[in-house]
C-alpha cells in the first residue's frame, strides 16, 4: 500500500497521473483572489480506450462542471458540456483557457498560488462503467509550461 501511495505522489510530482487507461498531464488551476467565486482548471487528458469525462468534483467548490467556451458570431459563450466530453481512443484532449475546461464555482475560499486543489474526475466508458481519478492539482497564475517574459 505504501508503495502505491508513493508511486501516486511521484506521478503527481512529474505532472502526469495514470489510472486504468487514462493519463492526465500538465494539470493546473488558475489562482483566485478574495471575493472571486469561480475559477478554471485545465489539463491534457489521453485515454487508451474511448471514454467520456462526465463529471468533476472538488471540496474547494460547491459546484464543479465540465464547460466549453466558444465563439458564436462575435460573442464568446460559456456553457456546461451536456452528456460529457468525449476522449477518443489514443487522442489527447486539451482543457485550456478559451476552450474546454473544468469550472469550479462558488469557491469556499480563495485558491492561492503555490497551493493545491483536490479534484475528482469521473469518466464513463463505452459500456457505461464509471471510474474516478483523484488528483491534487497545483494552483498557479499561468499554465504549466508557460513562461513570463
Amino acid at each position: 500500500m505504501k508503495l502505491k501511495a508513493m508511486a501516486a505522489i511521484a506521478a503527481l510530482a512529474c505532472g502526469t497521473v495514470y489510472a486504468q487507461n487514462i493519463e492526465v498531464r500538465d494539470a493546473w488551476v488558475r489562482a483566485s483572489v478574495p471575493g472571486q467565486k469561480a475559477t478554471g482548471a485545465f489539463m491534457k487528458i489521453k485515454a487508451k480506450d474511448s471514454v467520456r469525462l462526465v463529471g468533476v468534483a472538488s471540496p474547494a467548490a460547491a459546484v464543479a462542471e465540465v464547460h466549453e467556451m466558444k465563439m458564436q458570431g462575435d460573442v464568446m459563450t460559456m456553457r456546461a458540456v451536456s452528456g460529457g466530453l468525449e476522449i477518443a481512443a489514443g487522442k489527447t484532449v486539451e482543457l485550456a483557457p478559451g476552450g474546454y475546461h473544468l469550472m469550479l464555482m462558488d469557491l469556499k475560499a480563495p485558491l492561492l498560488k503555490d497551493s493545491s486543489v483536490p479534484l475528482t474526475l469521473v469518466f464513463k466508458d463505452a459500456k457505461g462503467v464509471e471510474s474516478r481519478m483523484e488528483l491534487k492539482v497545483p494552483v498557479t497564475a499561468m499554465a504549466i509550461g508557460m513562461h513570463q517574459h
